[in-house]
């Protein structure tokens, strides 16, 4: 027995190399469709869907609620529900109509104008989250690349703090980690970066409030750019206090803080901010807002927006940098709207997150009784297993804890049985749709793979 996941590497081969060709033997029209794609780079339109265990990505023919068929006709139970992008189900009724009623009836996909559509979804941004200041965006990676603009321009200092193996879309910023000797350093793969991250950024672990004091103690940090609780990374809950230490510490050493919640929403209908009664000075989120439509967003503090309304220096409205033509628009407006109003209400959060309860318990105890030293964590609606226990304190030791044959292995395994996780790793989100029945099924097949891994 291996004694980093607790499983035999042979066995593991071996299993691995039968759920290999059962999938591509499942999934004959998906490989012939990967293979056509010769002027995508990647083969595929955006490179990361290159992450599929199976070597060529699945398909999509349909998609309704947390169902999926593929172009074989394949039918899945999602649980990935594109990592958070679909945490509305796919295709929301509310949204479908609202989107329909905006492009067919209304018209007007793209006017730089406003609507009222912008106005409703801003105030029940502010009435969940508590920061009542609002704009939007394309993407999470957007909304939080404006608001690091904002905030150096108000406070005059150069750098972001992050915590290692944070996520937060593809800001610059963010791609730095703590490197052995306890220094940040460039987080391995970083494509193209303009400058030396270090010259722009600073990081600290996760649950480390010693670590983020020291590098806030420089002065130099505009704000700090943090989730709640670290996703992508595998789930990483933070420590009793932690939070409450993060601000206290920010607002010692003048840096504003800023609550990253595209991940994090899963916590409740007003995110982990609402959930665990935090005071951010910015929020941004993204993804699941829109319910499956491109949108992202970010909050700000009244007297946050009251200084930057005040810098008649910044230009706001033209070249200033915070800013896109498409942004705001309403298409995405009205899917916003409809999504944050009629779909993921506090009832619906309600029956995910007992849902994503009764997924976590069933886990724990399936794992339990085959004795691996795993562990499960939970962040309201979003379950995640990792190969580890006890559940990883910081993002390093969350990316130590990894284990891409294994994690390859349950996925194949999974879908060959027609259900999907996140394929970046073990994480099961639960959207309105999502029934006690389907994660039962879940847990049969489970279940099932950790007998043969083990026997």
């Amino acid at each position: 027995m291996s004694t980093d996941s607790g499983v035999s590497r042979g066995l593991l081969s071996t299993l691995s190399g039968r759920e290999l060709a059962t999938y591509a033997d499942r999934h004959r029209g998906s490989r012939a469709a990967y293979t056509r794609a010769d002027h995508l780079f990647g083969r595929v339109p955006m490179t990361w869907m290159n992450k599929a265990a199976g070597h060529f990505p699945i398909y999509l023919d349909t998609a309704r609620g947390n169902r999926i068929t593929d172009v074989d006709g394949n039918e899945f139970i999602d649980f990935a529900l594109g990592d958070t992008g679909a945490m509305a189900g796919h295709s929301p009724g509310p949204v479908v109509e609202a989107v329909t009623r905006r492009m067919a009836d209304l018209g007007g996909l793209s006017t730089m104008l406003p609507t009222e559509d912008a106005t409703v979804a801003a105030a029940e941004l502010a009435r969940r989250f508590g920061v009542p200041k609002w704009s939007f965006a394309l993407t999470a990676t957007d909304a939080n690349r404006w608001a690091i603009r904002l905030l150096r321009a108000v406070t005059g200092r150069s750098k972001i703090l992050v915590n290692s193996y944070c996520y937060h879309g593809s800001v610059d910023e963010s791609l730095i980690v703590v490197g052995q000797d306890g220094r940040g350093v460039s987080r391995e793969g970083n494509v193209g970066a303009p400058v030396d991250v270090t010259m722009t950024s600073r990081v600290a672990e996760f649950n480390d409030l010693a670590g983020l004091e020291r590098e806030l103690a420089h002065g130099d940090v505009a704000a700090v750019l943090m989730e709640p609780a670290l996703t992508n990374i595998g789930i990483v809950l933070p420590d009793d206090g932690h939070l409450a230490g993060v601000r206290a510490l920010t607002r010692k050493y003048g840096t504003y803080l800023i609550n990253d919640e595209t991940h994090t929403f899963s916590a409740g209908p007003g995110g982990a901010t609402a959930f665990w009664g935090l005071d951010p000075d910015v929020v941004t989120i993204g993804k699941a807002i829109g319910g499956g439509v491109p949108v992202g967003a970010y909050g700000l503090a009244d007297d946050l927006a009251e200084a930057l309304a005040g810098r008649g220096d910044l230009d706001l409205i033209d070249m200033g940098g915070v800013g896109g033509t498409l942004a705001g628009n309403p298409v995405s407006m009205a899917a916003t709207r409809a999504t944050l109003t009629e779909v993921l209400t506090a009832e619906a959060f309600d029956t995910m997150i007992a849902t994503a309860s009764a997924f976590a318990d069933g886990l724990i105890k399936i794992i339990s009784g085959y004795g691996l030293p795993w562990s499960v964590s939970r962040l309201g609606a979003r379950v995640e297993y990792r190969f580890t226990s006890p559940a990883p304190r910081n993002g390093t030791a969350s990316a130590a804890g990894a284990d891409a044959e294994l994690e390859d292995f349950l996925h194949l395994y999974l879908a060959n049985r027609g259900v999907l996780l996140t394929p970046f790793h073990n994480m099961a989100l639960m959207c309105p749709q999502t029934t006690l029945a389907d994660v039962n099924r879940h847990h049969e097949i489970f279940d099932a793979a950790l007998t043969e891994l083990t026997s």
